[in-house]
């Protein structure tokens, strides 16, 4: 899977505004794409989805089992027939010298899927090739979120 066919249907330059059960399907369907290894980073506002995205994803990947917040634990291993699913929330770390603390090495040389929900406190330890998704808030619509995937994310953020 390439950064390109991150790109949600129908979207001009990457970006989609989608409602929470379309975030869903999205993610679901993303899930059943992905061959591992690969990391996707889910960047986004406090409430901004990126939680549900995450468990979205490995619902399509194949978890069966219950997807929660490792917000606390920092670091949640799901199994799915394909490989292991990492789940990391790192918003409670300081930056990427804290991450030797939770495994990094291993989880990034791992033959797996890996979901990181705050991925800045990681600073230049993401792989080069990670899959950037960045979830928004949309101004006056409390219910949709703007996502936007894969290498069309420089366009808004300078970053490719």
């Amino acid at each position: 899977m390439t950064r390109h066919d991150l790109l949600p249907p129908l979207a001009s330059d990457g970006r989609l505004a989608l409602t929470e059960p379309e975030l869903v399907d999205w993610g679901m369907r993303l899930g059943r794409q992905i061959t591992p290894p690969y990391v996707i980073t889910l960047d986004g506002d406090l409430g901004a989805g990126k939680t549900t995205l995450a468990r979205a994803i490995a619902r399509g990947y194949g978890v069966r089992e219950e997807i929660t917040s490792p917000t606390f634990a920092i670091v949640h291993v799901y199994e799915a027939p394909r490989s292991q699913v990492y789940h990391l929330d790192l918003f409670r770390l300081e930056g990427p010298a804290d991450l030797q603390n939770v495994g990094w090495d291993d989880i990034m040389q791992s033959d797996a899927l890996v979901l990181i929900e705050w991925p800045e406190r990681a600073g230049d330890l993401l792989p080069a090739d990670h899959a950037p998704i960045q979830l928004r808030h949309v101004d006056g619509d409390t219910d949709r979120r703007v996502l936007y995937a894969g290498g069309h994310i420089g366009h808004q953020t300078g970053v490719r």
